[in-house]
């Protein structure tokens, strides 16, 4: 094992440049070469790489974002390629493979979510050696507990709900904050419950407008003027849909979420005269530094990756699993998203606080 190349894939959290940190010093003490490719596959596929030393990644561990670049479209397996003034999806992953091979890279790592991750595991089954790394504020990846920059999004979701708190008891308003999550409630409900939330929407459970507003006019029976809400995007009412933005060609999922807490406002006014006000986090859950938990186990997967790779390990993703970083099968990593369970103990928690969950 000579050298070694990283990529981060998908969306931006915080954590990622704290990874290429840890895997560039960990690679370091064991004299080992990094190279970084830069903004995703596309850099795969286009032979766009960097060296990493030590003087590369010094002082990247608080900066959020990631100083390779990352993008979710550029699948190899699917890549928009222009022929001849038309542009075609073409398989150009024998063209990442050379690429590779050409300087001598010995492993990838592969920093990314669901996306990024099912790309390496094609590309492990083409015989590449391949080491994935769990990253996303999702949190919906399965075989491991957590990914870093779930943490500092929740963090950033909760800070948003204190503030929103003062305003909506000054006003009487009825307060709804959409927070990401794509098709997994991870962010809204941890934010919810650190934030003190009086109704909780998650994807998992489809919400009924009547309980909502029930629950909205029972505060108000005892005194209470304001009710927060956190709605995660991917939520939708029993027996409707998701609300879609728009649909973006070429991304690794087609679907832009985003409109549900305009709906929820909207729906809330009409048919029940309350008084709402939306704030839409957005990409603030993406930015900014990583707390001291996503510093730390961001670090612990860089090394653990490394490791894995000395011990010629691949096909595998690292995970978080208790206490420890273990090894699992890509393909488990990638095999369904980890929703919600309606047993997990925090949901529970909050229907005991007497959090309307809308159902």
């Amino acid at each position: 094992m000579r050298k070694l190349a990283v990529l981060t894939g998908g969306g931006d959290c915080p954590g990622l440049n704290a990874v290429i940190r840890g895997i560039a010093k960990s690679a370091h003490q064991y004299g080992l070469e990094v190279l970084g490719i830069r903004d995703g596959f596309r850099g795969a596929v286009e032979g766009d790489f960097m060296p990493l030393t030590l003087n590369d990644v010094s002082g990247i561990l608080p900066r959020g974002g990631t100083i390779l670049g990352t993008t979710n479209r550029d699948n190899p397996f699917a890549y928009a390629t222009n022929l001849n003034g038309v542009t075609q999806l073409l398989d150009r992953s024998d063209d990442v493979i050379r690429n590779l091979k050409e300087r001598d890279v010995d492993a990838l790592l592969a920093i990314g979510g669901d996306g990024s991750l099912n790309i390496a595991l094609k590309f492990a089954n083409k015989g590449l050696s391949v080491i994935g790394i769990p990253k996303t504020i999702d949190n919906d990846l399965m075989a491991t507990d957590q990914t870093f920059g779930f943490q500092t999004a929740v963090d950033t979701a909760q800070e948003a709900l204190d503030r929103l708190h003062s305003t909506a008891e000054s006003h009487h308003r009825v307060m709804i904050l959409e927070v990401m999550g794509r098709y997994a409630g991870w962010i809204a409900l941890y934010a919810g419950v650190a934030g003190g939330a009086d109704v909780i929407l998650i994807p998992e459970i489809p919400y009924n407008l009547n309980r909502v507003a029930q629950s909205v006019q029972q505060r108000a029976k005892q005194g209470k003027k304001f009710s927060i809400i956190v709605v995660a995007e991917g939520a939708k009412p029993f027996g409707g849909e998701m609300v879609v933005e728009r649909l973006v060609s070429g991304r690794f999922d087609p679907i832009k979420l985003g409109g549900i807490g305009a709906k929820l406002g909207n729906d809330l006014e009409e048919q029940f005269g309350m008084e709402t006000r939306v704030t839409v986090l957005g990409h603030l859950q993406r930015g900014g530094s990583p707390n001291s938990y996503d510093r730390v186990l961001s670090t612990r997967y860089g090394v653990a990756a490394v490791d894995a790779a000395l011990e010629k390990e691949f096909g595998i993703m690292v995970a978080l699993q208790g206490r420890n970083i273990v090894r699992v099968p890509l393909n488990q990593a990638v095999d369904k998203l980890k929703k919600v369970p309606l047993t997990d103990p925090l949901l529970i928690t909050a229907r005991a606080l007497g959090i309307e969950m809308g159902d």
